[in-house]
């Protein structure tokens, strides 16, 4: 069985859409979601530095429109399961039939808008923690007064919170972490910090036309299968201001009988934490075009037709 995933913020890099441009018919959609959400995605997934496309507002609509552009060069296939990390979990939404990609992207540009709001109220960030068992660093940052946002599994968890919170653990590093990794990241995403963005979210989603959804969809919220579109998007809005728990995503994968992994551009990360959860299921990240014929490989494999 094939999961299919979409990263999260943190992903991107300068020119990461470049190649992608090359594909028949990509350029020509960038352009029409660019003018559809009033975003330049083509300047910005080519042209732009890195602090251009850490801002929230640009990095969020980018990152779902690299996985909607990736996934539709895979062709036609129905993985076992889809899920996204954070913001993928738009891309997850769009590529389930939940959300028009137009919807989605309409959607993620808001959800940029008023989490980037939200984060300029006080400089606030995240960062990941490499190494230590959990119950070491969980009540280490809860002395420290950061919240682990994202429980990514495999020895991973990112923390959020102040500035000054964030120098503090890197000074005062929990028993048993090796490096505390600051994210490209413009927010404590998934922290009381974002609670501004969730009544603006919650507005944009009654506008929404929204389907269940054809795919086994997996939530961030909890690892568990949502199977109402409306559930799945009232998770989505409630998921800005509440952690991450990719490492329940992962088990339920397990459960469900993954045996492959493909994670769409910019991919990598999601794969990587895959390799040390889940070990014995194939992966294949899209980081360019040149991976496609390795992920249709895995797809002819392990997904339906």
């Amino acid at each position: 069985m094939l999961v299919l995933v979409a990263p999260g913020q943190g992903a991107q890099t300068p020119g990461f859409l470049t190649p992608w441009l090359d594909l028949p018919g990509a350029a020509d959609r960038l352009a029409a979601w660019s003018d559809a959400i009033g975003l330049d995605l083509v300047h910005y997934g080519t042209q732009a530095d890195a602090d251009a496309i850490r801002d929230t507002a640009v990095a969020q609509p980018l990152l779902v429109a690299a996985g909607l552009l990736s996934a539709s060069a895979l062709g036609d296939f129905a993985p076992g399961a889809v899920a996204g990390h954070s913001v993928g979990e738009i891309t997850a939404t769009a590529f389930a039939g939940v959300l028009s990609e137009e919807a989605a992207l309409g959607f993620v540009r808001k959800r940029g808008l008023g989490m980037a709001e939200a984060a300029a109220v006080t400089p606030t960030g995240m960062a990941a923690l490499l190494g230590g068992a959990p119950a070491d660093v969980l009540p280490h940052l809860e002395k420290l007064g950061l919240t682990p946002a994202n429980v990514n599994g495999a020895g991973q968890i990112v923390a959020a919170g102040t500035a000054e919170q964030l120098a503090a653990l890197e000074a005062d590093k929990p028993e048993g972490v090796r490096r505390v990794v600051a994210l490209k990241v413009a927010g404590a995403f998934h922290t009381h910090h974002m609670n501004p963005a969730v009544a603006a979210l919650d507005e944009a989603a009654k506008s929404l036309a929204i389907a269940d959804p054809k795919l086994t969809y997996v939530s961030n919220a909890d690892g568990k299968t949502v199977a109402s579109g409306q559930d799945i998007v009232a998770r989505l809005v409630n998921q800005v201001s509440n952690p991450v728990r990719w490492d329940l995503c992962m088990e339920t994968f397990t459960e469900l009988g993954a045996t492959a992994l493909v994670e769409l551009c910019p991919g990598g990360t999601l794969t990587g934490l895959a390799k040390r959860a889940m070990p014995g299921v194939k992966t294949v990240a899209l980081k360019t075009p040149a991976d496609l014929d390795a992920a249709r490989a895995l797809i002819a494999e392990h997904a339906s037709a």
